[in-house]
């Protein structure tokens, strides 16, 4: 069977799959090389990722880019022909000083999401590392590409469009989230790319959010998508950095478990219901002992949680004590799986 590849830049991606960026801990080079090997692109999340390292409590930041050179270094060395990308938020503190280590670390491409990546085109100048933004709406490209066209002569090298029922940080109000009120991710992949076509640009749409089957990826192929991002389905696969117990949080998880929330990143964000974020909702405030400089935004002394703790003490195993994000259709895994099953399994939907 042969498949449309996906075109960014002098990149040719086999499998239009990206993998969506996990964080924190849940997406880094095991995975990412995985999937970079099965023909898509493997994507390593930047987000306190240094956690295993000695100094990470002392010294979060520097832990943070050693680390994050260590796990691109070792995706590439174990996919030297795939295409390995990393995720960035924005509201990162020190955001510039990781897309420099990527750069330096000679990543594939730099997808960021989180706030707009404004001036992302001059933090990778001079380098050959693609750049794709994540977006909510069609106002949110419009705002990219004005800004990225009249001050850096650069468009997007590709644009993730990410729908209400993704997992983690939303690009959405909560009301909207909690009501329905919020657009369809075919609806926005609509707009954009009949935008796109209008304004005369070619830039590869790649649609993200409760992408689950072939069914869900032809659908937004027909809306003017070229590529789709997976997040959860990545999780349950052999290959995922993540620990055998967060895992089996996913497996074990019933659509009534999943829930929107306030995280003290400021956004809402999807999640399970387990008991940490109980004894959030009932106490509004869990004791913070230290900070670990994760999103600038942030002040220790009025957010309800760490959050860089309660991601950390998930993915290490200690599932009830932390902050599982999940995608909406998270309950619709039932059993462990490996990333080349989920490949041949998805292939069929790009088919020529």
């Amino acid at each position: 069977m042969h498949t449309k590849a996906l075109q960014i830049g002098d990149l040719t991606i086999k499998v239009p799959i990206i993998q969506g960026g996990m964080g924190v801990g849940v997406s880094k080079s095991r995975l990412a090389a995985a999937v970079a090997n099965a023909g898509g692109v493997g994507v390593i999340s930047g987000a306190q990722i240094g956690y295993l390292e000695d100094d990470f409590q002392a010294n979060p930041i520097e832990a943070n880019k050693r680390a994050l050179r260590n796990e691109i270094i070792k995706a590439k060395t174990n996919a030297p022909t795939g295409v390995i990308g990393v995720n960035l938020m924005v509201a990162m503190q020190n955001y510039a000083e990781f897309v420099k280590v990527a750069v330096e670390a000679k990543v594939d491409m730099i997808i960021s999401g989180a706030g707009l990546p404004l001036d992302l085109p001059d933090l990778v100048k001079d380098s050959k590392v693609k750049i794709v933004p994540i977006i909510s709406s069609l106002r949110g490209a419009q705002l990219i590409i004005k800004r990225w066209k009249k001050k850096y002569d650069k468009t997007p090298d590709a644009i993730v469009v990410e729908g209400a029922k993704a997992g983690g940080h939303l690009g959405f109000k909560y009301e909207e989230l909690i009501d329905g009120s919020n657009q369809s991710l075919v609806e926005i992949v609509s707009e954009l790319t009949a935008h796109l076509k209008e304004v005369g640009l070619k830039i590869p749409v790649i649609a993200a959010g409760g992408i689950f089957d072939v069914h869900d990826i032809k659908e937004v192929l027909d809306a003017g998508a070229e590529g789709v991002q997976i997040g959860t389905r990545f999780v349950i696969t052999e290959e995922c950095d993540a620990s055998e117990s967060y895992k089996k949080a996913y497996l074990d998880a019933t659509e009534e478990d999943i829930k929107i929330m306030m995280s003290p990143v400021g956004l809402p964000g999807r999640a399970l219901n387990n008991p940490f974020l109980k004894h959030v909702e009932a106490t509004q405030k869990v004791k913070i002992d230290r900070c670990f400089k994760c999103i600038y935004k942030c002040n220790p002394a009025q957010t309800p949680f760490c959050i860089t703790k309660a991601l950390i003490d998930a993915v290490e195993g200690r599932v009830d004590e932390g902050l599982v994000f999940v995608g909406a259709n998270a309950f619709r895994v039932n059993q462990m799986t490996t990333v080349q099953a989920i490949f041949d399994e998805l292939s069929p939907a790009f088919a020529l």
